[in-house]
């Protein structure tokens, strides 16, 4: 092993402030989102229109605020990583996303699998190309 001890230190400490930003955005994220799906259930063998609509709106802000943080103006160095990685990657939820693919699985409701699988992944997609093009427009760039 070479290097200082204390560079490890160094980099831990300056990186500290980034993961507080994580964290707490992260928290804030998934609480919104928790109490959505707690507002709006889905039934056993139906489409999850809840998370559907959790993850494309997720992707739709990411588009926009990436335009927003990179080309609009100098944002601070923190609001990215709580924003991006933090607010909005704990308020979207491909996690549960699979999860609910994996439950629907099952006979009589493998097509609403398929819908919701291949819905996800086109209306996200899309959706993150709308933030970006709408706020690009707006923006005037």
């Amino acid at each position: 092993m070479s290097g200082d001890p204390g560079t490890a230190t160094t980099t831990r400490r300056s990186q500290a402030p980034v993961l507080a930003a994580v964290a707490v955005g992260g928290g804030i994220g998934a609480l919104a989102r928790y109490e959505l799906a707690t507002t709006w259930p889905t039934a056993p063998g139906h489409f999850p229109w809840t998370t559907f609509a959790i993850n494309v709106s997720g992707c739709l802000l990411i588009g926009v605020l990436m335009v927003l943080v990179t080309e609009v103006r100098v944002a601070h160095p923190l609001v990215r990583p709580f924003l991006g990685v933090g607010v909005l990657g704990g308020f979207t939820t491909f996690s549960t996303y699979a999860v609910e693919i994996h439950g629907l699985l099952k006979p009589g409701s493998a097509g609403v699998a398929l819908a919701y699988f291949g819905g996800t992944l086109l209306a996200a997609g899309l959706a993150v190309l709308t933030g970006v093009a709408v706020t690009r427009r707006l923006a005037g760039r």
